[in-house]
């Protein structure tokens, strides 16, 4: 079952509507159906951030999660700083994430570095490798070893921050 694709003339006659409902806050069970890569590009949606993911990072979501809320909605100056200084290892792969981040926000779409902050950052649940660790009697159990996705988002703000 397949999506119709709009043309450019449907996309022209429903421009504002169709970006209205993108940028509307909504629940996520009750998002409006998503555009295809050509049509966010001919109505120029996702042209005001940066987006990097990593996937199959082999750490529990739960533990990046501990530091994706420190730096949710601070300043990319500061989310750096505090995962610089931050003792856990969920911290290099963020950085390198950030980095990602604000060049593709630089270079792809041609924002200010100085007053990028970091909008949306999110850790689910990836796959799950299952191993078997031998017991005593005969017996085994579960070594459960977790991987998880991270997607980091950055925007520019209104005013600069001093």
């Amino acid at each position: 079952m397949s999506r119709k694709v709009m043309s450019k003339v449907e996309l022209e006659e429903r421009r504002e509507e169709l970006i209205a409902a993108h940028k509307a806050d909504t629940r996520r069970n009750q998002k409006t159906p998503t555009l295809t890569k050509k049509e966010r590009k001919y109505l120029g949606i996702g042209r005001d951030e940066g987006r990097a993911s990593v996937k199959h990072l082999r750490m529990n979501s739960k533990k990046v999660n501990l530091l994706t809320s420190l730096i949710r909605g601070k300043s990319l100056r500061e989310a750096l700083a505090i995962l610089e200084y931050s003792p856990n290892a969920a911290a290099q792969p963020l950085i390198k994430l950030l980095n990602s981040a604000t060049a593709n926000a630089v270079n792809n779409n041609g924002l200010d570095p100085e007053l990028l902050y970091v909008a949306e950052v999110n850790a689910t649940e990836g796959p799950t490798m299952k191993r078997i660790r031998p017991r005593a009697k005969g017996a085994a159990s579960w070594i459960l070893k977790r991987s998880s996705h991270v997607t980091v988002v950055l925007r520019e703000s209104e005013e600069e921050e001093a």
